[in-house]
């Protein structure tokens, strides 16, 4: 589902990625592990096309970043959901409409809109939050509706970046978990995190990432 060879890209004032070779396959869940400034936001960016690599090639399914045309990326970006660390939601809109609005970018129908919001809402444990602006969810509601957001395209991979960096312990856990049941419904899941105590013994596979340079285990 994703494959790096040899990538590499660096910044005009230092700092990125240098030769990272990697792989997910399309029923994985990795763990991108590193410390802040290690280079996980900017891996995260060059699967999602939104920095191509100087070096070296992505492919994710069919799509190749030396060959894809800018016209093309966002088909490649509907395969594609993105979890943010700082959720990025609208505060001028409510659950239901924050949720929807990648379904609208993309030219769905009104009423299937409807319904994937719904589905989305109600995976996520949502339900009855649909009218509520973001500023009167919690911390770990607000993260739960990026989720959701992430799944209403019913996209192939699911890309985190430090979803729990603004959640206490008990919420992190319960977002792995959500995540976990979404990967097991066929979503293969790359999460990226600084924490390795939340996600340790957790069965899955742990790509570290120290300046720049990718390590597996």
């Amino acid at each position: 589902m994703i494959r790096l060879d040899n990538v590499s890209y660096t910044y005009e004032k230092g700092g990125g990625v240098s030769n990272v070779n990697l792989s997910l396959g399309d029923d994985e869940y990795a763990f991108l592990i590193g410390p802040t400034g290690s280079g996980k936001t900017t891996l995260l960016r060059l699967i999602y096309l939104d920095l191509f690599p100087q070096v070296g090639k992505v492919e994710i399914d069919k799509f190749k970043s030396d060959k894809i045309k800018r016209r093309k990326i966002p088909y490649l970006r509907r395969k594609i959901g993105m979890v943010f660390q700082d959720y990025h939601l609208l505060d001028d809109r409510n659950l239901f409409e924050n949720i929807a609005l990648p379904l609208h970018v993309i030219g769905v129908e009104k009423d299937e809109i409807v319904e994937r919001v719904n589905d989305s809402i109600e995976e996520v444990g949502l339900e009855g939050k649909e009218n509520h602006f973001p500023m009167e969810l919690s911390g770990g509601e607000q993260q739960r509706a990026c989720v959701a957001r992430a799944l209403v395209k019913d996209p192939d991979i699911i890309l985190a970046d430090e979803p729990t960096g603004n959640l206490d312990p008990v919420t992190s856990f319960e977002l792995i978990k959500l995540l976990e049941e979404v990967n097991r419904e066929g979503a293969a899941i790359l999460m990226a995190s600084h924490n390795y105590n939340l996600i340790k013994g957790r069965g899955h596979r742990i790509i570290e990432i120290q300046n720049g340079t990718v390590r597996q285990s």
